[in-house]
C-alpha cells in the first residue's frame, strides 16, 4: 500500500478551515494556481470533492467536514510532536529514578533530595543503588539514569557529565585518639595504623605517594570498599581513615577530622548519565535539581 503525502495534511487543515481556495493560498503564501493543484491532489488521496461550488462560492461537501475537526486536531498532534520538550512541571511527574551513588552520598544529601520530592515532586521515587565500580555499561543499557562519582579510566567516552563540586581528603580518627591531640606531623601521622579504600583491593595510593619523598610508610591494618566502612572502623578503633571531607561530612559526626599533613590531589564529583536521556524533560528537571542542591552544600555541613 502507497503512503499518502502527509504535507498534504496541513494544506487540507488550511484548506478546510478557511472553507476557501483564495484564503487557504494566502495563509500558506501559495499562488491560487498552486493551491489550486493542492486541492485537486487532495481530492484524488480522499477521493471526495471536498469543496463545491454554490452559487458565487464554495461550500464544503459531508466527507470535507468530517475531516475538517480530525484534520486540525492531527496537525496540532503533530506540531506538538516535532518541537523541542518545554520544561516540564515536576507536580506531574511520574516516575522511579535510578540513583548510582556511595553511602556518603545518600547519608549527605538523602534527607534533603526527599524532602524536595515531597514538597515539588510527590510521583517521583527515587532508587539508590551502591557503586560497585565505574562501568558505564548500566548507563548505556538503562539500567541506572543517573550516577555520582569521579569520572575515571572506565566512564564511557559518550557519557555526558557535569560538576558538581570540589573535594579533599581528610583524615578521621576516633575521639580521644592520640592524633586529636598535640602538633601532627607527618611521622606521627605515618606511625599510625591505617584503614586503606578501594573497591578495587589496591593497598596504596595517592597518600603513599605523597609520604614516600619523606622516607615514611603508613602501615595499612585493613581495606575496605567504602568511606562509610572505613569511618565506622575508624571510630570503633584507634586505625585512621582517610576520606573525602565534603562527601562524608555526616559520616564523621562525632569524630575528629583533621587536615593531613601532606599534600593530595583535590577531588571533583560530577553527575553521569547517557546522552539517550539529554532531552529526556523529566531527567533534565532531576539533573538541575540534584546540581542545585550539591552546589549549595550539604545540608548540615560546614
Amino acid at each position: 500500500m502507497t503512503m499518502p503525502d502527509l504535507n498534504l495534511l496541513l494544506t487540507l487543515d488550511v484548506l478546510l478551515s478557511e472553507g476557501s481556495v483564495a484564503g487557504a493560498a494566502r495563509r500558506l503564501k501559495l499562488s491560487p494556481s498552486a493551491m489550486s493543484r493542492a486541492l485537486a491532489r487532495l481530492r484524488a488521496a480522499t477521493g471526495d470533492p471536498l469543496l463545491v461550488r454554490a452559487g458565487r462560492g464554495l461550500v464544503l461537501t459531508p466527507r470535507a467536514l468530517a475531516l475538517r475537526e480530525q484534520a486540525g486536531r492531527l496537525v496540532q498532534e503533530a506540531g506538538h510532536m516535532l518541537r523541542p520538550f518545554d520544561d516540564v512541571d515536576p507536580a506531574t511527574i511520574v516516575r522511579v529514578f535510578a540513583l548510582r551513588v556511595t553511602d556518603g552520598f545518600v547519608e549527605n544529601y538523602g534527607p534533603a533530595l526527599l524532602a524536595r520530592l515531597d514538597r515539588d515532586a510527590p510521583g517521583v521515587r527515587l532508587c539508590f543503588l551502591q557503586k560497585v565500580n565505574k562501568d558505564s555499561t548500566p548507563l548505556r543499557e538503562g539500567l541506572i539514569d543517573l550516577e555520582i562519582g569521579v569520572i575515571g579510566e572506565e566512564t564511557g567516552p559518550e557519557i555526558r557529565t557535569r560538576a558538581l563540586f570540589r573535594d579533599r581528603f581528610v583524615g578521621a580518627v576516633r575521639g580521644g585518639h592520640p592524633l586529636a591531640g598535640g602538633a601532627l606531623t607527618p611521622a606521627r601521622y605515618a606511625a599510625c595504623r591505617h584503614v586503606s579504600v578501594s573497591r578495587r583491593g589496591r593497598e596504596r595510593g595517592a597518600i603513599d605517594a605523597a609520604l614516600a619523598p619523606l622516607g615514611l610508610e603508613r602501615p595499612v591494618a585493613v581495606m575496605v570498599g567504602s568511606f562509610a566502612t572505613a569511618l565506622a572502623l575508624a571510630r570503633a578503633s584507634d586505625l585512621v581513615a582517610n576520606v573525602p571531607e565534603r562527601h562524608t561530612a555526616r559520616l564523621r559526626d562525632g569524630m575528629h577530622t583533621f587536615d593531613l599533613p601532606v599534600a593530595t590531589p583535590a577531588l571533583t564529583v560530577s553527575m553521569m548519565w547517557h546522552p539517550r536521556m539529554e532531552a529526556d524533560p523529566a531527567h533534565r528537571w532531576l539533573r538541575r535539581w540534584v546540581y542545585e542542591l550539591c552546589a549549595g552544600g550539604p545540608a548540615g555541613a560546614s
